[in-house]
């Protein structure tokens, strides 16, 4: 008979299958779909990180530099993004978040919070207490996996 393992262990595929149906379910809740998922995460890193050169973006959201100009493009055209030129480096031009772009992140929040308070609303006392509990933890594992550290 095998042994229960710790409960310290992490089963990472179950985390990481766990984890991708999460992402589905936040993904569900942001209606209208009228921005992609690399446009909203590419704002999102924005907000996160400030003004990013077209190449940086293009690595962090892993797609081609080609393709993140055009996303750029559409993104200016909404007023989500606008392209400046480098204070340091007058050749080299930075993306950064507008203040539309910003409150459109904010909104899109408010209304997945919204939903997803209704769905936690819904769970046994013991599991919103577990997801609260995990939390700070998964906020450690998504900065180290973000390059913040911790």
């Amino acid at each position: 008979m095998q042994a229960d393992p710790p409960s310290h262990q992490v089963d990472e595929l179950e985390l990481a299958a766990g984890l991708a149906r999460i992402r589905t379910m936040m993904r569900m809740f942001d209606v209208p779909r009228d921005l992609s998922i690399t446009a909203l995460s590419t704002l999102a890193n924005l907000e996160r990180l400030g003004p990013r050169r077209l190449t940086e973006l293009a690595v962090i959201e892993g797609v081609t530099q080609p393709a993140m100009t055009q996303l750029v493009s559409k993104l200016e055209h909404q007023a989500l993004a606008e392209r400046r030129p480098d204070p340091e480096d007058g050749r080299v031009v930075l993306v950064s978040i507008t203040q539309h772009g910003r409150d459109e992140l904010a909104r899109r929040r408010a209304a997945q919070a919204k939903r997803l308070a209704e769905l936690v609303a819904e769970l046994p006392e013991a599991d919103r207490a577990a997801i609260a509990a995990a939390l700070p933890a998964l906020d450690r594992l998504t900065s180290r996996a973000l390059g913040g550290g911790a």
